[in-house]
């Protein structure tokens, strides 16, 4: 019986620190691990052939002993707002979306460049008004192919709008919190000076419908990025209606208000709280006097989104504009910053609630 071949290490989603023992591991130096850092993290580098200043037999060992993880592009979108949706698909089959929103000003030009990332395929998390929790849960995407993820926007950004990409957001497929480990793996490739981008974490926003634990883990790792909210109703009763997430004491208003005060305790930084506007549910003068009440845990702000219509969810309607500017004016009388955020990507299924891909892997 022939023994099963020993399973490759994937290389692409490796710290530098572990690209060094790694290198020691296969009988070289450590700096040939910092080598292959920048090749993989600052070149771009897809296969070892490529890798020209690594010696030859080593090249031929990683051949044999190591495999880099690739997304595969499937097809890409853009919308009259300039907005791209691309399609990749992992190595395990399943695909994600990623999408690239510009920020145009009067003349057209693209000042800041967005990347949002998806995190997983699918989610767990069942909220009744989003597109990607219809797939449910599949899998969590790795480190590298986060990172991955912004490195293939970066070249379209910078063939599209002449320069890379300045800010990226954890907002797309999935929970980032439940894929915690990933999700600050690739934080640190992002943010790393040899690497490609060397991005401020001020320029990252992790996104969470509020897991109370891992806001609280997040707050003791601090990895410097900015943490929004995704709260959509400001009471329990009507939140748990439509995000499940909510229904645990562990993870409820009470628990998420706990842990938000011990987050801006540890970290001194704002918490964005994103709203989505549903028609004669969550857009009255009550809901937006008690939201100015959560938003007063801590230093916040509120970013109010207008709800995207899904296919296969047809239980909400968008709010009227005339309600909209009542529920700003409200919070801005209580006191509240508060920014009205305008879907982009809305004619492609690129906008927020919208991301959602059944996969060919399955």
């Amino acid at each position: 019986m022939e023994a099963a071949p020993a399973e490759r290490t994937e290389l692409k989603s490796l710290s530098e620190g572990e690209l060094e023992s790694f290198a020691e591991a296969q009988g070289q130096p450590a700096y040939r691990g910092r080598q292959l850092f920048r090749w993989l993290y600052d070149k771009g580098a897809g296969s070892f052939e490529e890798m020209s200043s690594l010696p030859k037999d080593f090249r031929q060992s990683l051949a044999e002993t190591a495999e880099i993880g690739a997304l595969q592009p499937v097809g890409r979108q853009t919308a009259d707002d300039q907005t791209v949706k691309a399609l990749f698909r992992l190595p395990s089959g399943r695909e994600i979306e990623t999408v690239l929103i510009p920020a145009l000003d009067a003349r057209g030009e693209a000042k800041r460049l967005t990347v949002c990332v998806s995190s997983q395929v699918g989610c767990a998390m069942g909220c009744a008004f989003c597109a990607t929790g219809l797939m449910d849960f599949r899998e969590n995407v790795p480190a590298g192919l986060i990172y991955e993820q912004v490195r293939r926007m970066d070249v379209l950004a910078e063939e599209r709008f002449g320069h890379g990409v300045t800010n990226v957001v954890y907002m797309g497929m999935g929970e980032p919190l439940l894929n915690y480990d990933g999700v600050l793996r690739s934080i640190g490739l992002l943010t790393h000076e040899k690497g490609r981008f060397g991005i401020s974490p001020q320029r990252i926003t992790v996104s969470t419908v509020g897991l109370a634990r891992r806001i609280r883990d997040l707050a003791g790792e601090d990895p410097g990025t900015r943490l929004a909210v995704s709260l959509h109703a400001p009471t329990d009763e009507k939140r748990s209606a439509i995000m499940p997430v909510n229904e645990s004491e562990k993870t409820d208003l009470a628990a998420l208000e706990g842990a938000l005060r011990h987050y801006h305790e540890q970290t001194g930084r704002t918490v964005t709280y994103e709203y989505c506007l549903f028609g004669d549910f969550n857009d009255g003068e009550d809901d937006a006097r008690r939201l100015a009440e959560i938003a007063r845990w801590v230093p916040s702000k509120v970013n109010l989104l207008m709800y995207n219509p899904v296919e296969g969810l047809d239980r909400f309607e968008r709010t009227s504009e005339e309600r909209l500017d009542a529920f700003a004016g409200t919070l801005a009388r209580e006191g509240v910053t508060v920014t009205v955020r305008r879907s982009r990507g809305q004619s492609i299924d690129a906008a927020c609630g919208q991301l959602k891909r059944e996969s060919d892997g399955d």
